[in-house]
């Protein structure tokens, strides 16, 4: 006898246009809806009017999504995740002709266009972010860089890929892939032409610190922080020097604060950039520097260290809480810890950039799926979840992973199990 996944229905879509239906409006305006119209508009890549395609690329996708959320990593465990759950797909009008094999799903992430994914993502990212985002606030966006170990390329490198985060969200706005043999300064460009930054605040490592960055940035009506290292060696040696000679205008500290094993002090320092840039001209303007300095003692073996920063910044000097700015940018910091520690995303290995993009944007799915799920919950003890602590509940069964996924802004009474 053949196992359920290899069982083939004759005319499997063709008369069941009506479940499709009840299926859609069933989810509208929940999570899992919006995840079904970003996998059916994923452009088909296979010669849909010839050959013998058994699975609909929204299926698969789907399967990819749901697999991954309940903390499956490996085509294997997302194959036996699907076989497992098949009769529940199929009420849900997926799967109809059983489970994609291992060569299938390897196919259609090596298939699938990489920017056409990722403009789908984005789109899908932007309906939760307008719908989450408290206009009273300053925005600021995030962007860095990420290099996926996973993966090798024919020259030896990893291939890097810029994203654009939201931290008052939780969202990948946005990505953009270096090219070969280029790096973060050709991306960031480009990954700014899919954002808007009017009215925000964007902040980025030093690598962004490049002359057309900043007039991109200014044209589009954006500020920015920046940090400032000897990549820029006049400009970061010359801020250097004058910093010994003057006295800041602004000068606050946070702290002590105790965490991680170690007490930690920050010390922050505003300059005018007049007395300290050059060549404020080819900046574009005028710019405030940041001096930051971090006393950190740790607990186990009182040793103490201080670590300095230099940061550029487009804000007015008497901006308040430019401190915080600076530590915003350090939350992509630890949206990149998630996809590692979490979805495994280092250890998962592909042959190729294409689909290790591919990966990467779904990865970045699932991530901004337990984001969201927070941030539209009304209990406090729901939006201190961390994401290991949902991954783990939602991965104990389907039931609990659709209560999940099936969340709304209008309905909010679910699973109670959620909540223990």
């Amino acid at each position: 006898m053949k196992s359920p996944d290899q069982v083939s229905l004759a005319c499997a879509y063709a008369p069941k246009r009506t479940t499709k239906l009840q299926n859609k409006s069933r989810f509208q305006g929940s999570i899992l809806g919006e995840l079904m119209n970003f996998a059916s508009s994923v452009p088909d890549f296979r010669r849909t009017g010839k050959g013998n395609i058994r699975h609909r690329m929204a299926d698969i996708i789907m399967l990819m999504i749901l697999g991954r959320t309940s903390g499956r990593v490996g085509r294997a465990e997302i194959i036996e995740f699907g076989r497992h759950n098949l009769d529940r797909f199929r009420k849900m009008g997926m799967l109809r002709n059983g489970v994609p094999s291992e060569a299938t799903l390897c196919r259609i992430e090596n298939g699938m266009d990489e920017t056409a994914l990722a403009d789908r993502m984005q789109e899908f990212a932007l309906i939760y972010h307008n719908r989450l985002l408290n206009d009273s606030d300053m925005e600021i966006i995030c962007v860095d860089g990420k290099a996926e170990r996973g993966t090798v390329l024919e020259n030896g490198s990893n291939p890097d890929i810029v994203s654009a985060y939201s931290p008052s969200t939780g969202i990948t706005l946005a990505t953009e892939a270096c090219q070969e043999k280029s790096n973060e300064i050709k991306a960031v460009p480009r990954l700014l032409d899919k954002i808007d930054v009017a009215g925000k605040i964007l902040t980025a490592d030093a690598m962004s610190m490049q002359k057309d960055i900043i007039d991109c940035i200014r044209k589009k009506g954006g500020d920015f922080l920046i940090e400032l290292k000897a990549n820029q060696r006049a400009l970061f040696y010359g801020v250097e020097d004058g910093l010994r000679k003057k006295t800041p205008l602004h000068s606050y500290t946070d702290g002590p604060e105790l965490g991680h094993g170690r007490i930690e002090t920050r010390t922050y320092r505003i300059h005018d950039g007049l007395d300290l840039i050059a060549d404020s001209r080819k900046w574009g303007g005028n710019m405030t520097v940041v001096e930051y300095e971090s006393d950190v003692v740790r607990k186990s073996t009182g040793r103490c260290t201080v670590e300095k920063r230099l940061y550029v910044t487009s804000l007015p000097v008497d901006t308040p809480l430019l401190g915080a700015i600076v530590r915003t940018h350090w939350s992509i910091e630890s949206m990149h810890c998630g996809l590692d520690v979490n979805l495994k995303q280092d250890r998962i290995r592909r042959r190729s950039g294409k689909s290790a993009r591919n990966l990467d944007t779904i990865q970045r799915i699932v991530h901004s799926v337990f984001s969201i799920w927070r941030r539209l919950r009304k209990k406090r003890a729901d939006k201190r979840k961390g994401m290991a602590e949902i991954m783990s509940h939602v991965s104990a069964s389907f039931t609990k992973l659709m209560c999940f996924l099936c969340q709304n802004e209008e309905k909010q009474d679910f699973d109670d199990k959620i909540n223990s």
